[in-house]
């Protein structure tokens, strides 16, 4: 049975994270070690064909919404605060529909349950692009990045996905191919007969377009006990952009 990688840090009540689309757990350690401080046993995945976790050619939300299902009955998990960020927000809202005995709290952060139209093409154009016979350091990767991507911090965010494959030459931890593959399964809404009846929180960046006014009707839909914050100065990352709020929320939410 191939099993999710994981980082568990804290004891106490589970609380699973699932990271976004090119993202791994890591990315989550310093709020992570926050609520481990806090009475949680913090679980930060990375989710298949990405970070250290094994790579498929099956990528949907179903297999996903598995893949915790699986990582749940491993760890002796029956009860967990669940928080997913962007396609893992869409991953925790698939999972606490199915499997609702599961999840005492559902956090989503910064995406709704609607269909996206596809929007990484610049992203994924780019990480195809990086010649790794020209690069001996993480600075070469990033200048190779910068001619399609202007933004640092994305670039940044992106290369943390560079690893040495050997003492001469670096690779990515994603899967890219198959990303690019099935690249459409990451818009995908959440089927239209899913609901999930426990406590839900959904946090939207101030900044951020991901969670419209509109979308609000179709959450309540889904999801009958949501309530929705809004974190200011913050856009699409919002846990990394205002951490602090972002972390407040959470725990008011959570006690």
């Amino acid at each position: 049975m191939k099993l999710l990688h994981t980082n568990i840090e804290g004891s106490g009540i589970p609380f699973i994270i699932l990271h976004g689309f090119l993202g791994m757990g890591d990315n989550w350690k310093t709020l992570g070690s926050r609520f481990a401080d806090n009475g949680y046993e913090v679980h930060l995945l990375d989710q298949r064909n990405h970070g250290r976790s094994f790579h498929s050619e099956e990528f949907t939300y179903e297999a996903m919404a598995e893949d915790l299902k699986k990582y749940c009955d491993h760890h002796g998990i029956t009860s967990c605060v669940l928080l997913g960020h962007s396609m893992g927000g869409k991953t925790a809202m698939l999972f606490a529909t199915k499997y609702p005995d599961y999840v005492s709290k559902l956090l989503v952060a910064d995406i709704a349950p609607k269909f996206y139209p596809q929007h990484h093409q610049d992203i994924l154009h780019g990480l195809s692009s990086l010649d790794f016979t020209k690069i001996d350091s993480r600075s070469d990767a990033d200048e190779q990045l910068q001619k399609h991507i202007e933004i640092k911090p994305v670039r940044q965010f992106l290369l943390k996905n560079l690893y040495r494959k050997s003492k001469e030459t670096y690779g990515l931890r994603i899967n890219l191919p198959v990303l690019i593959k099935n690249i459409e399964e990451v818009g995908k809404g959440l089927p239209e007969e899913a609901i999930y009846d426990g406590e839900t929180l959904f946090l939207r960046g101030e900044k951020s377009g991901y969670i419209e006014s509109i979308d609000e009707i179709l959450i309540q839909k889904h999801f009958p006990k949501a309530s929705i914050k809004t974190i200011p100065k913050a856009g699409h990352w919002l846990h990394a952009e205002n951490p602090d709020t972002f972390y407040k929320e959470v725990m008011t939410f959570l006690t």
